[in-house]
């Protein structure tokens, strides 16, 4: 097996880490504001060059894997990150016509998201036509839910067409669950909350190694407040607002104007615990009290809890973030230890508590480096 180069296409962005047949870390980099101020970072160097679209950010990439030594026909494989894969691709696959035409049948559940994924998959085709590619959804992890879970209380016509809950970050959430045992030096919880706190935060409820419910939705809007999304919302109220402001500016606030920024000014964490105004503490304040009160959902999904870990941006770096949601869950019998919170530590509990808190690194490209070299061993 040779190296693996993983790729995450957003809309004005390609984020890429070559991985070696070890799965260690060989190079990593991105091509950044795709259409606009564009640069290539690779490593630790910059370069500001003009990257109009996927197609030539992918082969400035390229160019620059070449320059580091790297050639594509020692490449296992190329492999994506594809935000949704509906109800039909519910584990990785190789890429082939049929995988890209349920894809592209996505697109209008991620409407953001899977139409830059594929986009990434054809131009790696036309760049590097004999490199077989692979791909990872989101939403697969999640397909464990009970069917209970996973329906909303409309009728069947409108399950049909795939208004469901689906969930995201199962990359993420699959890695933790691998990840966790080898941090902790013992077996994963048997029920487990894990939170992904980032700009986009959820929470999983992972029992015997599997989702039984996420906060996730239909959409990454629902549960939890986020960076710029509101959370769970009355759906009424959504209604009122598409009545008197129209359907676009409605869905402009919802997913880019609220959560954090709508309560605050602004949406990144860091800034917001280092203002220490009344609305920032406002702001983190709601952040956590829902992070919490959505964990109940998951703990009851689960008939219990044995342990607890954080990753994401926040999860992994905000210690009053993991504080405040700790004491918030003291009285399911986690006892957290303050001066380890603070440290950073992997290990977040005392010795003796009934519940157990971590924190764990998110390595979702890793995962989905796994996903390629399983799929290509197989094959």
């Amino acid at each position: 097996m040779g190296d693996i180069l993983v790729l995450n296409s957003g809309s004005s962005s390609i984020k890429f880490v070559l991985f070696g047949a070890d799965f260690t870390k060989k190079l990593r980099g991105s091509a950044v504001e795709i259409g606009g101020a564009s640069a290539l970072i690779v490593g630790d160097q910059q370069d500001e060059i003009p990257l109009p679209d996927h197609v030539t950010a992918l082969d400035e990439i390229f160019r620059a894997l070449n320059r580091h030594g790297i050639e594509f026909a020692s490449l296992t494989a190329a492999a994506h990150r594809v935000v949704h894969g509906g109800r039909n691709l519910k584990e990785s696959r190789r890429v082939s016509d049929e995988v890209l035409a349920e894809i592209k049948r996505c697109i209008p559940l991620a409407p953001l998201h899977n139409p830059h994924n594929l986009a990434a998959i054809h131009a790696v085709a036309e760049l590097a036509p004999d490199l077989p590619q692979c791909v990872s959804f989101d939403t697969a992890f999640h397909a464990t839910n009970p069917e209970v879970a996973l329906r909303y209380a409309l009728p069947v016509s409108e399950d049909e067409k795939g208004l469901r809950r689906f969930g995201f970050h199962g990359t993420s959430y699959e890695s933790l669950s691998l990840s966790l045992p080898e941090i902790s030096g013992q077996p994963l919880p048997k029920r487990l909350l894990a939170l992904h706190l980032g700009n986009g935060a959820s929470l999983c409820a992972i029992r015997d190694g599997k989702s039984v419910a996420t906060t996730m939705g239909y959409s990454p809007l629902e549960g939890l407040t986020m960076g710029t999304r509101t959370g769970s919302i009355d759906a009424n109220l959504v209604l009122a607002m598409a009545s008197d402001l129209g359907i676009d500016r409605t869905s402009q606030i919802l997913n880019k104007e609220s959560g954090l920024l709508g309560l605050s000014g602004s949406s990144d964490m860091r800034k917001l615990q280092s203002l220490g105004t009344e609305r920032a503490q406002f702001a983190v304040e709601h952040f956590c009290y829902w992070a919490a009160r959505h964990a109940g959902s998951m703990i009851a999904a689960m008939g219990g809890l044995d342990g607890i870990a954080f990753t994401g941006g926040i999860g992994e770096n905000d210690a009053k973030v993991r504080a405040n949601i700790l004491e918030k869950l003291s009285w399911l019998g986690v006892q957290a230890d303050e001066a380890a919170n603070l440290q950073g530590s992997a290990k977040l509990h005392k010795d003796g508590s009934e519940v157990t808190a971590w924190i764990v690194e998110a390595e979702e490209e890793r995962m989905i480096a796994h996903h390629a070299q399983k799929i290509m061993s197989a094959a």
